[in-house]
C-alpha cells in the first residue's frame, strides 16, 4: 500500500479523500492510525496516512514546525499525483493531536487544494498550561472544520473548543466525546472503546461527505 511514504486505504464508491497525520509519539502504523484509516475507508472515504520525517527516520523528537508543514504539503502533492486513489475527489486533511495542528498551520500559512480539515483531539494548549494557546491561526482558515474533542482532554476540553466556535467559520463543527481524554478513552459507564470509536468515525465520515457535497 505504500508509495513514497503515503499509505492509501482505498474505498469503494468513495465520495471524498482524507489524508491523516499521526500525533507526536506514534507513527502512521500505530494501532489508532490504522484503525482510523480502515474505518473511514469502510465509510466511503479514501484515506491516506504518512510519517513525518522524524518518525520515518526513527527519531523521537518532532521536527521543527516548518519541516512538519512542508511534509504536509508534500503529502498533499503526492495525493494529487495518484489518480487511481484520489483523482476527482474533494480532499480533506487532518490528524491526531499534533498531526491535526500542523495541518491547520499549513492551511493557514498558504492556500491548499483542500475542502476542509478534521482534528482528532486538537492540542489547544499543553496540559496544565491553558494560557499557552495554539489557536491564533485558526480564524484565518476559511474552510469547514471538524473538531473531535474529549470532554476531559488535558490538551483542551470540548468546552474550550466550543468557546472558539464563534471565531471560526460557520461550517465549523464540534463532536464531543463524553468524558473522553486525549486518546478518547472514556469511563466504562459511558461506553465500550468500540462504540466510542464507531461514533467518532461515523461523525468524521458524515462531516466529510456533507462538506464534499456542499
Amino acid at each position: 500500500m505504500t508509495r513514497r511514504g503515503v499509505s492509501v486505504y482505498p474505498s469503494a464508491n468513495a465520495e471524498a479523500g482524507l489524508i491523516l497525520a499521526h500525533g507526536a509519539g506514534a507513527g502512521q502504523k500505530s494501532a489508532f492510525m490504522v484503525a482510523a484509516a480502515r474505518a473511514l475507508a469502510a465509510r466511503g472515504i479514501v484515506t491516506g496516512t504518512f510519517d513525518f520525517p522524524y518518525m520515518a527516520e526513527g527519531r523521537k523528537v518532532p521536527d521543527k514546525a516548518a519541516v512538519l508543514e512542508e511534509a504536509w504539503r508534500d503529502a498533499i502533492a503526492e495525493a494529487a499525483a495518484r489518480p487511481s486513489a484520489f483523482a476527482g475527489l474533494p480532499l480533506f486533511i487532518g490528524g491526531k493531536s499534533m498531526g491535526g495542528r500542523i495541518a491547520s498551520q499549513a492551511a493557514a500559512e498558504r492556500p491548499l487544494p483542500i475542502a476542509g480539515l478534521v482534528f482528532l483531539g486538537y492540542p489547544l494548549h499543553p496540559p496544565g498550561k491553558p494560557d499557552q494557546r495554539r489557536d491564533a491561526h485558526l480564524p484565518s482558515i476559511q474552510l469547514p472544520m471538524l473538531f473531535v474533542q474529549g470532554g476531559r482532554d488535558a490538551f483542551g476540553t470540548a468546552d474550550e473548543i466550543r468557546a472558539l466556535l464563534p471565531r471560526l467559520p460557520a461550517a465549523t463543527q464540534l463532536y464531543e466525546v463524553e468524558s473522553g481524554d486525549h486518546s478518547f478513552k472514556v469511563p466504562a459507564r459511558v461506553g465500550t472503546p468500540s462504540v466510542v470509536m464507531d461514533g467518532i468515525f461515523d461523525a468524521v465520515a458524515t462531516f466529510i461527505q456533507s462538506a464534499a457535497r456542499s
